[in-house]
This record gives C-alpha cells, sequence and structure tokens, in this order.
C-alpha cells in the first residue's frame, strides 16, 4: 500500500465547495486490516470518519446486506 500524506485545510478560510473530491482508491483488504486495529484499539481518530461515507460495488453491497440479516444459530 502507497503512503499517502495527509492534507490539513483550515475550516475557516476554506469554503467547502473549493475541497478536492475523495479520490483515493485502496484495496478492501488492506483498508479493513487497518480500519479494524484502530477500532480495537480505540483510536479517537477513528471516530471523526463514522460519518463519512465509501463507495463500494454493488455485489459487496449485496453480500454485506445479506450478511446483515444473518442470524447465527447460537
Amino acid at each position: 500500500m502507497a503512503r499517502r500524506h495527509l492534507r490539513v485545510y483550515p475550516s475557516d478560510d476554506v469554503a467547502t465547495a473549493e475541497l478536492p473530491d475523495a479520490s483515493v482508491r485502496i484495496r478492501l483488504g488492506d483498508l479493513l486490516p487497518l480500519v479494524a486495529m484502530a477500532q480495537r484499539l480505540h483510536f479517537v481518530w477513528l471516530q471523526d470518519f463514522l460519518d463519512d461515507e465509501v463507495r463500494i460495488t454493488r455485489d459487496l453491497a449485496d453480500v454485506l446486506k445479506a450478511f446483515q440479516s444473518y442470524r447465527p444459530s447460537a
């Protein structure tokens, strides 16, 4: 996974319309372990992104919807 540098935009000086659109692509296999570790270790910065939307493929969305309604027999 290539390293990306974070850009900081001052919220008072820059209008929202001027911010660049999200355009970074990352493999789910690279993303999930990082997010899982951040959640498991209670990193506060993860909470800043909980309302962000992500774009996924239709087939992954279908699988996730089916998995969401799945209830294991315990």
